[in-house]
């Protein structure tokens, strides 16, 4: 009957970029990444742990982003890949395409630039060749 986020956001912090931080150049990433600051380059966690990333409302990101939760309140102006989740909060923009398997919106957020479905891949089907 009730709503329920079937998506466990985990709240604890690893890294923090602090509001008055600008880091220039690419970020990887494991556990929990909070941004306050600004970030020109790409963000992406690391393949084998499976992360998540806050953007502030006065945090921003110039570059691609990939990671598998992924909460927005701020910018990024690059492509963005959500593996698992993405939750644009009411001040979230996106500049460039959004690749999500489940997304969450809230009113006032926007995004310009493409949503690309990337769920459940299904299996690849072999045509077998006519001779």
């Amino acid at each position: 009957m009730f709503f329920k986020k079937s998506v466990h956001i985990d709240s604890h912090i690893d890294t923090l970029v602090g509001h008055d931080t600008q880091i220039h150049g690419n970020m990887h990433f494991a556990g929990g990444l909070r941004v306050d600051g600004q970030i020109a380059g790409n963000v992406i966690e690391k393949r084998e742990h499976p992360s998540t990333l806050i953007i502030s409302e006065n945090g921003a990101i110039t570059g691609a982003v990939e990671a598998s939760k992924v909460v927005l309140n701020g910018l990024i102006r690059g492509p963005v890949k959500a593996s698992v989740f993405i939750e644009l909060q009411s001040k979230a923009r996106i500049v460039g395409d959004l690749y999500y398997k489940s997304l969450e919106m809230h009113t006032g957020a926007v995004i310009e630039g493409k949503l690309i479905y990337v769920g459940e891949q299904p299996p690849e089907v072999t045509v077998p060749e006519l001779t």
